[in-house]
């Protein structure tokens, strides 16, 4: 049954045109960021939606994702209170983060796709370097793909530039952050023939 999940294009293995939804529960969206200028701080969001629709033609495909910034998880519930707040993602005004593509190009299993980043009521262009990893039906009969993005980001860009100096020298938190998703989706509806 994969072998009807997947087509190929100019010699590239890809997912039949149509619209996958995100599954939330086979889904990961992690950030990581420097402490101390040593180790990572690792996080995650446990709400968001999102859908990737698949075009005939790859370079028309489109990616749109919104991110409940509320549900912000990094192990350590004062750090999450304080994400929330306006020294970083100011959650009361600005409730999501959103990704909208702008652009896929790419081919085999390299993949760049362009889109506007909004966090907290800034938008800026990032490009994630996206990987198709496959296809496989469900128990239940469900069509579902699989891909991984990662990209990254200045978070001083989007306003979030609270920091605190260090007596040795150097900061707190580091201004870079990797951003990291490995996507499951389940096909909704195929494009029509």
């Amino acid at each position: 049954m994969t072998a009807t999940m997947t087509r190929t294009v100019a010699g590239a293995s890809l997912p039949v045109a149509g619209t996958w939804s995100l599954d939330p529960s086979h889904t990961a969206v992690e950030f990581s960021v420097r402490h101390l200028g040593l180790s990572k701080v690792r996080g995650r969001f446990s709400s968001f939606t999102g859908d990737v629709v698949v075009a005939e033609d790859p370079a028309q495909s489109s990616i749109n994702v919104s991110i409940d910034v509320t549900s912000v998880d990094t192990r350590d519930e004062k750090r999450d209170e304080h994400l929330r707040t306006n020294d970083f993602f100011d959650a009361p005004a600005f409730p999501t983060i959103t990704f909208a593509s702008t652009s896929v190009s790419g081919g085999a299993s390299d993949w760049r796709v362009t889109g506007d980043l909004t966090i907290r009521g800034v938008t800026k262009q990032v490009t994630l370097d996206a990987t198709f990893e496959g296809t496989a039906t469900d128990p239940w009969g469900g069509s579902r793909a699989a891909f991984t993005a990662t990209t990254e980001v200045d978070r001083e860009d989007f306003g979030m530039t609270w920091n605190a100096a260090l007596e040795a020298g150097g900061v707190l938190v580091g201004k870079k952050v990797k951003i990291e998703i490995e996507a499951e989706t389940v096909l909704q509806a195929p494009a029509a023939s």
